[in-house]
């Protein structure tokens, strides 16, 4: 097993001023993943989504190195279908 660490950042905003509010914060996920799917999500990496109005997540990987402590969490600002939707087809799509 393998602790993942995901990340959200959006890195395309289409605000009135080119920013987003939650980009000082330190939006994770961490994870336990078994060696191969690990491995599987290692191979991609990165993950974008466009929300079609100008907007795009992106959502990164990285193993968390034993004995490393993750970094506080502010959530996942409500994307955490993002996460499950990457576990489970390795890629960004609507959970229905």
């Amino acid at each position: 097993m393998k602790r993942i660490e995901f990340k959200l950042s959006m890195p395309h905003r289409c605000s009135w001023n080119g920013r987003w509010a939650g980009s000082d914060s330190n939006y994770t996920i961490t994870e336990n993943v078994t060696d191969k799917k690990s491995d599987e999500l290692m191979a991609v990496g990165s993950w974008r989504y466009s929300f079609g109005d100008g907007w795009e997540a992106c959502v990164s990987a990285r193993i968390v190195p034993k004995g490393e402590r993750v970094k506080k969490s502010a959530g996942f600002c409500g994307y955490n279908w993002m996460v499950q939707s990457i576990r489970l087809y390795n890629e960004i799509r609507i959970i229905k």
